[in-house]
């Protein structure tokens, strides 16, 4: 209850702060939409709970609630610290050139009010379940719950007409999504057309930074993107200013410009290459990727600057510097399951423009804090913004590019690419910024490899013996890094289908957005996961949902990204299946159940992340398999009186008979209703080398 008073009084911030939204000096329809989808999300949530909770229960039935509330409360302040800094009315040319090209409202902010209601309003229907005492009224709210979430409404028409109020995807709200963010480009570049014609009142300066904004808002006129403008524009200027280099020895620096903070990257190099990339950049916005905020030129030194938002430090880094003997994990895993999924949108957005990054690693990806914190170890609950960088431009590569301040991606770079680059990087004498095998699949095995330093605050290889060109042979051998006993199976498994030595069976970063989508929703409704010693499972592989759900719409798997008004659906969809491939799981289970020996857990299918993994990874990785003798010894008499197995300490005596396989999936089953799964059996530590 607690944190749904805490989102009304964020709502109410927003509702006063839009009093003045005439006075709205940027992005005003796209602060409008959003006060509009936050005032219908805490509409929807507050009829849910009217209609399905008592409130004399909010103490002990409500607990699924809390979770959830608390990620959209987040979602909340973030919006509300979005529309004041779009109502900041010092420093107009400074926030016009920071925010002109952004469509954070839509793709950052909307986008995590989607991906928040489905988790929301599916806890509200939990707790109903079980809201009051009377049997046979919760019997009946769990059969109308349970109708809901069936295969007829996997028709994204049917589920628009049905329940497009309750997920914020009516005809209105979609139709406005894609409109907004060029009507408010619109608005600003008549108010910059304004400026200009004011006639001797306008100074050079005033000007000059006039035909900047205006070559960026407006698309009738494309010539005037033939060239850049003169570095004099820039350096030229009276409040110009370098603060600070933001690494040892590379050419991104601190600037101070028109009362703002940016980040500066100075390049030299063949101008007319250069140019062209830069203006190719010049077409690129989204929140999770590093785009140019505008860019300038000087011939005659042969020298570009492009200027770019301004972020605290680079992934690498951060991991180096929050990580010690006492915190050897950087990330609660709802925190880092974020930062996958922030970097996976970023690279699903360059790979529909058709930019492959082919460096990606953690000093290509920047972070700052969330919301309005100045730093990120004062961030709300450790949530980071993260952007990716260090793309698009071959002719900067290998020259002064960011210098990586992590000692492996500099001495060992070629841990972050892939199989088929390093093979042919092998055949040609080195790995090119120009790599014909740099694809989306060999970004997607990159991004493994990152997804594993953030897992586990290790960079890959990093304990190993091998180093040089031996790593790099059994890197293309098939070796990879091995994950702690402590990583969960559902995020290991996805990584390891990242870094498959096949390109083919590497997943679309497409795939692996809604894939984390909704196991960001399994980690709302258990909290304590990651926190307790018995972790619970997902009971189903959402590796296997999403390639069943490609096959059945096969537009999920286009180039093209769908729109953030998708998300409610696919979330829907995915828990359909997920109770379909259940109840098929449990009637296995159920028919198997008479023939079971009494160790349940030798009848029991494998691990579902088995079949993801390559003969050389299963070599490198323990051996599931119990000995031989344990096997023999489990399968005794129940009455047979229990005795010492060889090799097992004084005084502890063979392991008790384990649940059947019909027990243990009615009891998953049930606890799935109130959004817990099984605890996982508890492994003992180990070094996690082969050998074991």
């Amino acid at each position: 209850m607690e944190q749904f008073r805490q989102i009304g009084e964020a709502l109410g911030t927003v509702k006063a702060l839009m009093v003045f939204r005439e006075d709205l000096q940027m992005n005003q329809r796209q602060c409008c939409l959003l006060q509009d989808m936050l005032s219908s999300a805490y509409e929807v949530v507050a009829e849910e709970m009217r209609h399905s909770l008592r409130f004399e229960e909010r103490q002990d039935k409500w607990r699924v609630l809390e979770q959830p509330l608390r990620d959209l409360l987040r979602v909340f302040k973030e919006a509300e610290h979005y529309i004041r800094s779009c109502l900041e009315t010092k420093d107009w040319w400074a926030r016009a050139i920071l925010l002109h090209q952004s469509n954070d409202c839509v793709e950052f902010h909307i986008h995590n009010l989607y991906c928040c209601i489905p988790v929301v309003v599916e806890a509200i229907e939990i707790a109903g379940e079980i809201a009051g005492w009377d049997h046979d009224e919760m019997q009946k709210r769990r059969l109308v719950y349970s109708r809901k979430y069936q295969s007829e409404w996997k028709d994204p028409k049917l589920f628009g007409w049905k329940y497009g109020k309750q997920y914020l995807t009516t005809p209105e709200f979609c139709k406005t999504l894609k409109t907004v963010w060029k009507e408010d480009q619109w608005v600003l570049l008549n108010r910059v057309l304004e400026k200009s014609h004011r006639g001797p009142t306008t100074t050079k300066h005033e000007q000059q930074l006039n035909d900047l904004l205006s070559r960026s808002l407006d698309p009738s006129e494309p010539s005037k993107w033939k060239q850049l403008l003169p570095s004099s524009v820039l350096v030229g200027s009276k409040d110009y200013q370098v603060r600070q280099r933001l690494t040892c020895g590379s050419q991104h620096k601190e600037i101070m410009w028109l009362g703002e903070s940016f980040a500066l990257r100075h390049i030299l190099g063949n101008m007319d290459n250069l140019v062209h990339e830069i203006l190719t950049l010049h077409s690129l916005s989204h929140p999770n990727i590093m785009y140019p905020l505008c860019s300038f030129s000087d011939e005659e030194k042969n020298e570009c600057f492009i200027v770019t938002e301004l972020m605290n430090r680079d992934l690498g880094s951060y991991i180096k510097e929050i990580c010690c003997p006492r915190k050897r994990i950087p990330f609660s895993l709802p925190v880092a399951t974020d930062l996958m999924l922030q970097i996976a949108r970023g690279m699903e957005y360059l790979h529909h423009k058709k930019i492959y990054h082919g460096d990606l690693n953690p000093s290509n990806i920047l972070v700052k804090a969330r919301g309005n914190s100045s730093s990120s170890s004062s961030s709300s609950e450790g949530y980071l913004h993260a952007k990716v960088c260090g793309f698009g431009l071959s002719q900067a590569k290998g020259s002064n590019q960011r210098s990586p301040t992590n000692h492996h991606s500099t001495a060992l770079p070629f841990i972050w690419h892939a199989p088929e680059v390093l093979a042919e990087g092998e055949e040609t004498g080195g790995v090119s910024g120009n790599s014909s095998k740099y694809t989306e699949k060999s970004d997607v095995y990159s991004y493994g490899m990152v997804c594993f330093e953030l897992l586990t605050g290790k960079v890959p290889f990093d304990d190993t013996h091998l180093q040089g060109d031996k790593m790099s042979r059994n890197i293309r051998a098939g070796e990879r890094p091995l994950f702690p006993f402590h990583c969960p199976k559902y995020l290991t498994n996805l990584t390891k289908r990242c870094w498959h030595a096949d390109p083919a069976q590497r997943p679309s970063f497409s795939s692996i957005c809604r894939i984390l989508r909704y196991v960001k929703r399994f980690l709302a409704m258990n909290p304590n996961h990651g926190v307790q010693s018995d972790q619970p499972m997902t009971l189903v592989d959402y590796s296997d949902i999403e390639s069943r759900l490609l096959r059945k719409f096969p537009s999920w798997d286009s180039s093209k990204p769908l729109p953030v008004s998708e998300i409610p659906f696919q979330m829907f969809v995915y828990r359909v299946v997920e109770r379909e491939k259940m109840r098929s799981n449990h009637k296995g289970d159920s028919e198997s159940g008479s023939d079971a020996s009494v160790g349940g857990d030798e009848s029991m299918p494998p691990m579902a992340d088995e079949h993801f993994l390559s003969m050389t990874e299963r070599k490198l990785s323990p051996s599931p398999e119990p000995p031989a003798k344990s096997q023999v010894s489990l399968k005794r008499s129940t009455d047979a009186k229990p005795s010492k197995q060889p090799g097992t300490p004084r005084g502890r005596s063979m392991r008790p008979p384990q649940i059947s396989p019909v027990g243990r999936s009615m009891r998953m089953i049930s606890e799935s209703r109130m959004g817990l799964s099984s605890p996982k059996t508890r492994r003992s530590p180990s070094s996690g080398h082969a050998s074991e």
